[in-house]
């Protein structure tokens, strides 16, 4: 008979791993494979995950997770740690790499695993425009936080769960938006990030179907532009909703036009079509969207502003264009982007 029993390399049997990640949205959701293969091939073992408290719901719904912990400012990592040592985990996962999870580490002094940031290298891209990446997803360095504990890759891609009550009632949206429908993520974190309020209106007008736009309060203003711009075609859900009733809406779309952006990586999660638009950071960073190997019937196109001498000009991103110009998005091909949409939808109704 097939021993099973779950242990670590030095024979000692596995009965709670915590797993680290604090932010952000994308982040968490690039960490899911981690965490469903641990249960897996662990699948006695308590699987816990710490994140902000702002997070938690990207991870509630997860079945593949026994407890969350929070991290909170207000109550302070002393009373944290005081806290995660009670659970006296077997290893510790680090997804995060920082000071706060470093901290964490030491204290708990348990076996632990981790993963390479490449902050040099992507340092070096910013720097000089040379790419000196490896030609790896996130997520598969990710995985070298698993690899002593014989964790591999099952190529299943994202996961973001959702239940029934995430689901929008379709009479809260236009009647004419049940017959399908195109979502856009207007913002994201940083504005050398997100796809300019003229870009938006402009692939809007060549798009053939209903329009979706999508975000938190914040974007609600420069969504109402883009509405007031375009008319009827248009609804603006900016702030109306949850993380999980956005991610539901995205769900019964034809697929997403965004930026590089949590709503990208939940739609990956989704499985849905995805066309993402990059300035001030590249896709040879290892943050494109993360499909599955198999069995995916959704698409991903990746539109981005060649030959700019000034990109990258962040791993991360800026309030606004350190060159002024802002090409990487003011140049994206709108009738190429509104194109490839317009085949998505061209689909839906044949």
């Amino acid at each position: 008979m097939e021993d099973t029993s779950e242990q670590t390399e030095d024979d000692t049997p596995l009965k709670k791993i915590l797993v680290i990640r604090f932010s952000s949205i994308g982040d968490i959701v690039l960490t899911t494979p981690v965490v469903r293969c641990l249960k897996s091939k662990y699948k006695d073992c308590e699987i816990h995950f710490l994140t902000k408290q702002q997070n938690t719901s990207i991870l509630e719904n997860n079945p593949y997770i026994d407890r969350i912990h929070v991290y909170n400012k207000a109550v302070g990592l002393h009373t944290l740690i005081k806290e995660l040592k009670k659970e006296n985990f077997d290893f510790v996962v680090d997804l995060h790499k920082n000071l706060r999870s470093k901290r964490i580490l030491l204290a708990l002094r348990k076996p632990h695993g981790t993963f390479d940031k490449l902050n040099f290298k992507k340092w070096l891209y910013v720097r000089t425009k040379k790419n000196v990446m490896p030609d790896v997803h996130i997520v598969d360095r990710y995985f070298d936080a698993v690899k002593r504990l014989d964790v591999r890759n099952d190529g299943r891609g994202l996961d973001f769960f959702l239940q029934d009550e995430d689901y929008i009632s379709p009479d809260a949206l236009p009647l004419s938006f049940q017959d399908g429908y195109i979502a856009i993520a207007v913002g994201a974190k940083h504005v050398t990030k997100q796809i300019p309020t003229d870009i938006i209106i402009a692939i809007c007008e060549k798009l053939e179907g209903n329009i979706l736009l999508l975000g938190d309060i914040n974007d609600k203003i420069k969504a109402n532009k883009v509405e007031n711009a375009i008319g009827s075609r248009v609804f603006n859900g900016c702030g109306a909703y949850s993380l999980t009733q956005t991610a539901a809406l995205i769900d019964t779309s034809s697929g997403i036009i965004t930026a590089d952006t949590g709503l990208m990586h939940i739609a990956a999660a989704r499985k849905k079509n995805i066309i993402s638009l990059w300035g001030n950071t590249v896709p040879e960073f290892g943050m494109y969207p993360y499909l599955p190997e198999k069995d995916c019937n959704c698409q991903s196109v990746i539109y981005e502003v060649k030959g700019l001498k000034c990109r990258p000009c962040s791993k991360l991103g800026y309030k606004k264009c350190p060159h002024v110009h802002f090409k990487c998005m003011k140049q994206q091909d709108t009738l190429k982007i509104a194109e490839t949409a317009n085949k998505w939808t061209q689909s839906d109704n044949t």
